[in-house]
């Protein structure tokens, strides 16, 4: 049996939000390809307004035009994505993402497009149209592209049939749902449907659901419907939201495994734009960007490349191609934290996992504002015999007979790989 594990890859929105190119998406792949598909990156996302000639920037142009073809459907702006035109839609680029042996993701809204409402134009598999099947009190509070769709109605489920199979056509082998995660239960019944037609459309696809937080009582209904889901809104590269992820990874840590992960959002790491540094690259510091790097790998959060790829420096190739980091957000099962300790400033958490391939892994991280050091002894991970120790971020060896000595910088962390 296949162990499934956290999908790996690069979005376009964090550096590019609603205005990315075709020609800025083969460069990214390009560099993946080149650089990280041998540490395990693979799906390549473009993300929202792939649709929109107009799309410029992170924001949304209210109630502009959309490209649409005459079933309802949302196609690539063929200005943006010049491979698209006469009609091929997305499989010309999925075509030569796949060439560079990666995979190829698109972000979806739920619903169907208001224009074709307003329109009332045909659906794909019925006599039914737009208009019979929207369910025009139920929209997005932040894009105005889409109404809901009713389930209840006659041709709902032709609609999303059809989207799917289309999508199948262009070799897509990601989706990322938007409007969908955190509006349950009041749009439950149409996730369930868009899910069903999602796994009969004929293609494997990932199926991820936005945007966050997902809803702890909600979580065996993620499972049953999709591969991921966000547990947070976006995250952005601020301390206060990494320290707040810890709080949410520590709800959700129960609800990993099996093939359904509980997502903790893009990687702002490298070159991102969102509120325009001086010199576009993440504010993050390397330790905080270790830390990140570290709870979601011993989480097992699915990993999703945020900045340029191609502006990628020598410390954030470093950050994404450390092998055994990777493997421990590949091998963890049965995560879940120890402990919080403060003192003088400092602020300790100690997290641990098994090792699906032998072992066990410990993560300490100090989230205070001092650099501190800690003990923590291997009773506390109930391991009551010597081990033999390797730091991951370092590489360092050790033989620990029943403690581990840890000093940290503020927001740092360190990881290691136990084995009797």
């Amino acid at each position: 049996m296949t162990i499934k594990t956290p999908p790996m890859g690069w979005n376009s929105w964090d550096c590019y939000g609603a205005a990315v190119t075709e020609d800025i998406v083969r460069a990214n792949a390009e560099y993946m390809a080149k650089h990280l598909k041998q540490f395990g990156w693979e799906y390549v996302v473009v993300d929202i307004q792939w649709y929109e000639p107009k799309a410029k920037s992170h924001e949304y142009n209210n109630f502009t035009e959309l490209c649409m073809d005459e079933y309802s459907r949302l196609i690539p702006d063929e200005g943006r994505f010049p491979s698209s035109a006469g009609g091929k839609g997305f499989a010309p680029l999925a075509e030569y993402v796949h060439s560079l042996g990666l995979k190829f993701g698109i972000h979806i809204m739920r619903g169907i497009p208001r224009q074709a409402v307003h329109r009332n134009t045909a659906l794909l598999g019925t006599e039914r149209t737009a208009r019979d099947i929207a369910k025009m009190n139920s929209i997005c509070a932040w894009n105005t592209d889409m109404y809901g769709v009713d389930p209840e109605k006659e041709g709902a489920e032709e609609y999303y049939d059809s989207i799917f199979r289309l999508y199948a056509q262009w070799g897509v082998d990601f989706i990322k749902c938007d409007d969908i995660c955190r509006e349950l239960p009041h749009e439950e019944t149409e996730l369930v449907l868009l899910s069903k037609c999602l796994h009969r459309c004929g293609r494997d696809m990932v199926l991820s659901l936005s945007p966050g937080p997902a809803l702890l009582e909600k979580s065996e209904l993620y499972k049953q419907t999709a591969d991921m889901w966000r547990i947070t809104d976006d995250f952005w590269d601020n301390w206060q939201s990494l320290y707040d992820m810890f709080e949410r990874c520590e709800k959700w840590c129960v609800h990993s495994g099996g093939g359904h992960f509980p997502d903790a959002d893009m990687l702002p790491v490298g070159a991102v734009l969102q509120d325009y540094s001086p010199d576009n690259r993440t504010k993050f510091t390397e330790d905080e960007q270790r830390t990140m790097m570290t709870l979601w790998s011993i989480f097992r959060s699915p990993l999703m490349i945020g900045g340029d790829l191609t502006k990628c420096d020598s410390f954030t190739k470093s950050l994404l191609t450390n092998g055994d980091i990777i493997a421990m957000n590949k091998q963890s099962c049965h995560a879940h934290p120890v402990w919080r300790r403060e003192a003088d400033g400092t602020e300790f958490i100690l997290w641990t996992a098994m090792c699906r391939n032998g072992g066990q892994y410990a993560a300490v991280f100090n989230t205070g504002e001092k650099e501190g050091s800690i003990t923590v002894p291997l009773s506390d991970m109930e391991i009551y015999s010597p081990v033999t120790s390797v730091e991951l971020w370092s590489g360092k060896q050790s033989d620990i007979t029943d403690c581990i000595e840890v000093s940290l910088p503020p927001h740092g962390a360190a990881a290691y790989l136990l084995k009797m």
